[in-house]
């Protein structure tokens, strides 16, 4: 009887801190994505031009792409504890987000917004480990839902946008520093690890080395960048497209808004189904079919332009479910996968190399679209990620290690 007990405890509070986490993470990630919900209104107190508004976004997008390779560099994760990494971090992000409100100009914007973004590496990456140390089997779905969390983040922009016709944003970044905050707080308080915790490392740069001579973290991570190739440049600039095909159809801005928040939002849907296959049928078969149609609705997307109205809806939902439900698996894949004691390195090194990629996408999209002429068949030139991160799933298949995926599965 007692280890029955024991057993439902277990069971009960790994999914109490699995929520509890993903709150945290909902909370703490309002500040990634607080200045994409004012940028019009910064713009006008700091009399910005186009090209500063967008290094005040991909500010962000860069301080995470230094902060997790830095991490991954002097072994933070698997050196530091996880609730003194990701609560530390928070602060330091709330207290670069809400320094905006006594900034005196851009510059200090930008390299404002720079800080944030390397605080938030702080907690991204060592959140998917620490999650990792309470789940073994199921472990794709929790996952799942720390990404899930993330996307639910990324879309809350765009339902401010929808609903308000203006904003305060002193309010915004106030509230958004106060929102993060108390994810720090939460972090501190529960950021433990579980009964599966990963054996401790000393620093030491040179697993850097052993991490990328790792053939199946490699072939993981060659997967994942195909992914990220699409992704971020999806949600960057679906806006845009949406707001231009739906001019064709004498609808306003503020649809067009909804409707993107409805595409970003529908992820969340995408992450859980995604951690629940994968952790049925294998990581790589997931991450596999999950490309497989993201890349199709690539290619797709165009031909729905002009469509009737419930075309490009089902179309950009189904987009939105399958672009980011895969990502969790790749991470996944390398706890599985990866030395343990440096596991926490091997995620950060992912996604930092991962993050940078969306950088070089997020330009690359607005620059196809001038070559082509306009919106339509912008997002062709993301189709070649999930292309390369498919082929890089089926060849991981095939290695012996990939027995240890899932389980078994795969």
């Amino acid at each position: 009887m007692n280890s029955q007990v024991m057993v439902h405890d277990l069971a009960v509070g790994r999914w109490r801190i699995l929520g509890l986490l993903s709150f945290a993470i909902v909370l703490s990630m309002t500040t990634w994505f607080s200045a994409t919900a004012i940028v019009s209104e910064l713009r006008a107190v700091w009399q910005m031009d186009p090209a500063s508004a967008t290094w005040l976004t991909n500010s962000v997008q860069i301080g995470f792409v230094v902060g997790a390779l830095g991490a991954s560099l002097f072994n933070l994760p698997d050196v530091l504890s996880a609730r003194t990494l990701m609560a530390s971090s928070a602060l330091v992000a709330a207290s670069a987000n809400l320094a905006l409100l006594v900034a005196p100009d851009a510059n200090t914007a930008i390299a404002l917004r720079f800080i944030t973004g390397v605080a938030l590496a702080g907690i991204y990456p060592p959140a998917l480990k620490l999650i990792s140390t309470w789940f073994v089997k199921g472990r794709g779905l929790a996952l799942g839902c720390i990404i899930g969390a993330l996307t639910l983040g990324s879309a809350f922009p765009h339902l401010l946008r929808a609903v308000m016709t203006t904003l305060n944003w002193h309010v915004v970044v106030a509230a958004t520093s106060a929102m993060t905050l108390i994810g720090a707080a939460l972090m501190l308080k529960f950021a433990v690890e579980g009964p599966f915790a990963y054996a401790k490392a000393t620093f030491d740069p040179r697993q850097i080395g052993r991490v990328l001579r790792n053939k199946p973290v490699m072939l993981a991570n060659v997967g994942y960048f195909g992914h990220m190739w699409e992704l971020y440049a999806m949600w960057g600039w679906f806006l845009a497209f949406a707001t231009a095909a739906f001019k064709l159809r004498d609808m306003d801005a503020a649809t067009a808004s909804l409707v993107t928040f409805v595409v970003i939002a529908a992820g969340v849907v995408g992450c859980v189904l995604g951690g629940v296959v994968a952790d049925r049928i294998g990581r790589t078969a997931t991450t596999s079919i999950m490309m497989t149609v993201s890349g199709l609705c690539a290619l797709a997307i165009g031909f729905t332009f002009s469509a009737p109205l419930w075309i490009f809806l089902l179309v950009s939902i189904i987009w939105g479910v399958s672009v980011v439900g895969d990502s969790a698996q790749f991470s996944a894949i390398v706890t599985e996968v990866g030395e343990p004691s440096f596991v926490g390195t091997s995620l950060a090194l992912q996604l930092g190399l991962g993050f940078a990629l969306t950088v070089v996408a997020i330009r690359a999209v607005p620059m196809f679209e001038t070559y082509m002429g306009g919106w339509q068949w912008s997002f062709i030139i993301l189709a070649p990620g999930p292309l390369i991160g498919t082929i890089a799933m089926l060849m991981l298949r095939r290695l012996p290690e990939a027995t240890k995926i899932a389980q078994g599965k795969r």
